[in-house]
């Protein structure tokens, strides 16, 4: 069948379906976290009315199970009611005081909440939507020990829009720790505050760059060219990995002094810093001119290429192995250029958890 003009009666018709049908399930979404917030609470107040037991909490929540699951079938398993309650504890602080869960169908913006406090309040204030994710990106945040790092991937995955697998992925790939380690303590704080917020180059970038996606074998051998062809290859999956802001610009850009041509592995703009990033891949150890080189690509690239009124050009040297004490005694300070290693496997979380443990404890 011959797809339709994208002008067509078909086409409006089939946009706005996906587009209600997209917005129905924000709105099914928001209504499910929300009564399974409110499950939580009545089963927490209902323990701290009853008697003071060890195992009253179990016997309650065994009794709930049993009679919704016998009602309502699947899904009100013991298990998942005391998810429910661990969610209530843990984002209890979101809401103020008692809440009903929105109505379908009601002309409110999906996920706001009518406060029952006050019995003489017909209708009741609507805060902002308290929980934005689905029930099953809660579930995983709620196995999140660490506070500040629960917060953090939490207000990524919503700006990201990332799915369950995503949300995974940067987890395990220990993001919050790799960003949290290239900063001081209160940049740590801000990241648990606000998420990424990048306003100056080293706020955009990671150490180390986790390439996992890329499917390459270390101990088989590989080229740079493998390594810049399977980039291109999975490029929506690096831009994520690079972070935010990110937009790609091109490979191989080639310029030329005096009849000598050179080449840029991979060239990038970000768009919140406003500025060019020349991204240069080696497969070994960083040497000085390996640095040299890239001052030269960043110069040339602030001459002749960007605008009067963008900023500078960020140089990025992706590297197996760095050198610290080469690139300090090449680049001088403040040099817009960056050595950061790339792991072709997700990397030993609990050791970055543990040297940033390190970082942020007070002496």
């Amino acid at each position: 069948m011959t797809p339709p003009d994208t002008t067509s009666p078909f086409a409006e018709v089939r946009a706005l379906l996906h587009s209600a049908r997209q917005a129905a399930a924000r709105q099914v979404n928001a209504l499910l976290v929300l009564t399974n917030y409110e499950i939580g609470r009545r089963i927490v107040e209902h323990e701290q009315g009853g008697e003071a037991r060890a195992d009253y909490g179990r016997q309650v929540v065994a009794s709930l199970a049993e009679h919704l699951t016998a009602e309502f079938g699947r899904g009100f398993s013991k298990d998942n009611l005391w998810l429910m309650r661990r969610f209530y504890l843990t984002y209890r602080h979101r809401l103020p005081s008692s809440v009903a869960p929105p109505r379908i169908g009601d002309a409110a913006v999906p996920g706001q909440i009518v406060e029952t406090a006050s019995p003489e309040s017909t209708r009741a204030q609507r805060p902002a939507r308290p929980f934005t994710l689905s029930w099953s990106h809660y579930v995983f945040l709620l196995g999140v020990k660490d506070e500040a790092a629960r917060a953090f991937y939490e207000i990524e995955a919503v700006r990201g829009e990332w799915s369950l697998k995503e949300l995974r992925r940067q987890f395990d790939s220990a993001l919050y720790e790799r960003l949290a380690l290239s900063r001081d303590k209160d940049g740590v704080r801000a990241l648990a505050e606000n998420g990424q917020i990048v306003t100056r180059p080293e706020e955009a970038l990671k150490d180390p760059y986790v390439l996992e996606f890329l499917g390459l074998d270390e101990s088989a051998g590989y080229s740079e060219s493998d390594l810049e062809g399977r980039i291109i290859d999975k490029l929506e999956h690096f831009l994520r990995e690079l972070g935010t802001g990110f937009l790609f610009e091109g490979r191989q850009r080639r310029f030329t002094f005096e009849d000598q041509h050179f080449y840029v592995d991979l060239v990038f703009y970000h768009r919140l810093l406003r500025c060019f990033v020349l991204v240069d891949l080696k497969i070994g150890q960083l040497t000085h001119q390996d640095l040299g080189q890239m001052q030269m690509y960043v110069n040339f690239y602030d001459r002749f290429v960007k605008l009067p009124e963008e900023s500078l050009t960020i140089g990025i040297l992706m590297c197996r192995k760095k050198n610290g004490a080469v690139v300090e005694i090449t680049m001088p300070p403040g040099a817009n250029i960056h050595a950061r290693e790339y792991v072709l496997a997700l990397p030993s979380a609990e050791e970055l958890r543990r040297k940033l443990l390190e970082w942020t404890e007070d002496p």
